[in-house]
């Protein structure tokens, strides 16, 4: 294809004219399933010629280019006849594909990814323009192939616009800044255990590719991710995503992290590294929480993440992790005794605070980098505000966060210093007994001064109150508790 640079706008244009779809998010899942199946068969074409005796899962007359392929001769199928054929043979025979413990990861992975797929488009000659625009990418070149991995990648980012399917998308910039400091090695496994639609494997995987020198290096850089994601539709990105990273056999499952008991993890289950930006904001089922022990069982999903990243990374391993400001003042039982766990059995060296806007227009809540190791208990822990660019008011859509705009902590990274603004803390570290002592292990330290007049989102507006109340509040707790510790008086 020629003008890949408006792949996605035809798409769009075409699907615009179709009753069926409804919005952006259907629209993208729509394009979803057939990018899979257009790379899926560019795979087994691979497969085929490396292994002689290689079937595919997928019954013939599914296969991508048995009815899908227009070898324009007039005789692809189209219209009615063709939405019959989806609707009535495809789908079912993808979501009912013969499955079990044995069956390699890289078939299985066909039936997981249509088990809650749909079909929304509802015109079989609009369906057939589609499928001739995706069907004429030649991923077997490598420029033009290469060249869709960027085009792929302006698709996820379509979702920060789609409703909430925005939660499976972390900005690359991000991704890639974490990756970048956590210095990945050849030979170690990394995971993800809420992956979306795998920033952070992709990045993991960009990051370990310049550390490639042989092809055992390649080996272990093909088996260097694990991925987990509850929801189908970004488990069907992100497995096209690894596809098209060359990962044959992507070790990305279709579950939900938190319906294991935590304590039944062995050291199998464990990980050199995790890189994860936890869902939060939300809620699970109250069954849930009976997989926790009852110090850490929590209603938040984010609380709930940080507790198996804890018990599922590996002594010496090393983890980065997004979550909210409400983590770090957080002061309900749960949040209190994972920042205890946190400070007690591993060494959170770094915090990073981000700008508000790194998720615009998806959400304005700040979040926060933790990076911590599983090498000693804490000692002390390094704070660092990075601040909004000089030319930015705000991140957003058409203006996003690039990976250079992290180039102040990045150079700060390997000579840390305590830096003061303006009267008030960017960079200062503080120990591990001022964190539990004098802070009651609020860790809402070198954060932002200046608040400026912002426009909030309802439901973003109603969340940011309720986390600048709990901060408060976490205060107004630390200062009666140390003027009730000097009156040697006992807190009430």
């Amino acid at each position: 294809m020629s003008n890949l640079s408006g792949f996605v706008k035809r798409l769009r244009d075409i699907m615009r004219n179709d009753a069926g779809i409804n919005g952006d998010a259907q629209r993208i899942e729509q394009i979803a399933w057939m990018l899979f199946l257009k790379v899926y068969d560019e795979k087994e074409k691979d497969w085929e010629m490396d292994e002689n005796d290689y079937v595919s899962i997928i019954p013939e007359e599914c296969r991508w280019i048995n009815w899908a392929h227009d070898d324009k001769s007039g005789k692809a199928v189209t219209g009615d006849r063709l939405l019959d054929f989806v609707n009535n043979t495809l789908f079912p025979t993808l979501k009912n594909l013969p499955v079990n413990k044995n069956t390699p990861i890289k078939k299985a992975i066909v039936q997981t990814t249509f088990e809650d797929a749909n079909n929304y488009m509802k015109d079989g000659v609009l369906l057939r323009q589609v499928i001739n625009i995706i069907d004429d990418l030649d991923l077997s070149d490598y420029e033009e192939s290469h060249a869709f991995g960027e085009i792929y990648e302006s698709i996820l980012k379509e979702l920060q616009s789609a409703g909430s399917a925005g939660e499976f998308y972390t900005p690359r910039a991000v991704t890639d800044f974490m990756a970048k400091m956590i210095q990945p090695r050849i030979g170690e496994k990394m995971a993800d255990f809420a992956c979306g639609t795998g920033g952070f494997l992709t990045s993991w995987l960009k990051e370990l590719d310049s550390r490639i020198n042989d092809t055992s290096d390649r080996q272990e850089y093909n088996n260097s991710i694990y991925g987990m994601e509850k929801k189908q539709f970004p488990y069907m990105l992100c497995i096209t995503n690894m596809l098209l990273h060359d990962i044959d056999v992507p070790k990305v499952y279709h579950d939900n992290s938190l319906t294991n008991d935590l304590l039944d993890y062995t050291e199998k289950d464990r990980f050199d590294v995790i890189l994860m930006n936890p869902p939060y904001g939300g809620s699970e089922k109250a069954d849930v929480k009976g997989h926790f022990p009852d110090d850490l069982a929590s209603s938040e999903t984010a609380d709930l993440f940080m507790a198996v990243i804890m018990y599922r990374l590996k002594t010496n391993g090393r983890a980065a992790v997004i979550l909210p400001d409400g983590f770090l003042f957080g002061t309900d039982n749960a949040k209190i005794n994972i920042k205890k766990k946190l400070l007690n059995d591993f060494n959170l060296h770094t915090v990073v605070r981000m700008p508000s806007s790194v998720f615009a227009p998806y959400t304005s809540i700040t979040t926060n980098i933790l990076f911590f190791d599983r090498t000693h208990p804490t000692e002390e822990t390094w704070f660092y505000r990075l601040d909004m660019p000089g030319e930015y008011k705000h991140f957003s859509k058409t203006k996003p966060m690039r990976l250079d705009h992290f180039d102040p902590v990045i150079e700060w990274w390997n000579d840390r210093k305590p830096i003061t603004v303006d009267g008030f803390d960017k960079a200062k570290k503080y120990t591990a007994d001022q964190l539990r002592d004098e802070f009651g292990y609020n860790l809402d330290l070198c954060g932002y001064p200046h608040i400026e007049e912002e426009i909030l989102d309802p439901m973003d507006l109603i969340q940011r109150y309720q986390e600048e109340r709990a901060s408060l509040n976490a205060e107004i707790d630390r200062v009666l508790n140390k003027i009730t510790d000097i009156l040697g008086i006992e807190n009430i």
